[in-house]
C-alpha cells in the first residue's frame, strides 16, 4: 500500500466511529472472528483499545492485523483502524487511488 493510499484511507476513517472494543481480555479468538467478518463487510474499521487493556495498541494492531490478513492503516493513541478489501471486485465498496 503507498502513502497516498494510506492518507486516502485515513481520510475516510476519521469520520468512522470505532465499532470494536479491546479490553482487558486483550485479542481473544472471539475479537479476531468479529473483527474479520466486520472486514469482510465493510472493508475499513477503526477499533477502540479500553483504558484498562494492557497491552500496547501497535502490538494489538499488529496481531489483528496478521490473523485477519488485513492492513493497518493508522494507530493513533488508543484508536485502530485496519482495512482489508473484498475479495471480489464487484463488492469492493472502497477503490483506492492508482499506485
Amino acid at each position: 500500500m503507498t502513502s497516498k493510499q494510506r492518507a486516502y484511507l485515513r481520510g475516510l476513517a476519521s469520520t468512522l466511529d470505532p465499532i470494536f472494543h479491546v479490553g482487558k481480555a486483550s485479542v481473544t479468538p472471539e475479537v479476531t472472528e468479529a473483527v474479520a467478518e466486520a472486514l469482510e463487510a465493510r472493508e475499513l474499521i477503526k477499533i477502540s483499545v479500553l483504558n484498562n487493556c494492557a497491552d500496547d495498541p501497535k502490538e494489538i494492531a499488529q496481531t489483528i492485523s496478521e490473523r485477519t490478513r488485513s492492513q493497518v492503516v493508522q494507530v493513533i493513541g488508543k484508536k485502530i483502524v485496519l482495512y482489508k478489501p473484498a475479495k471480489e471486485k464487484e463488492k469492493q465498496k472502497i477503490i483506492l487511488p492508482n499506485k
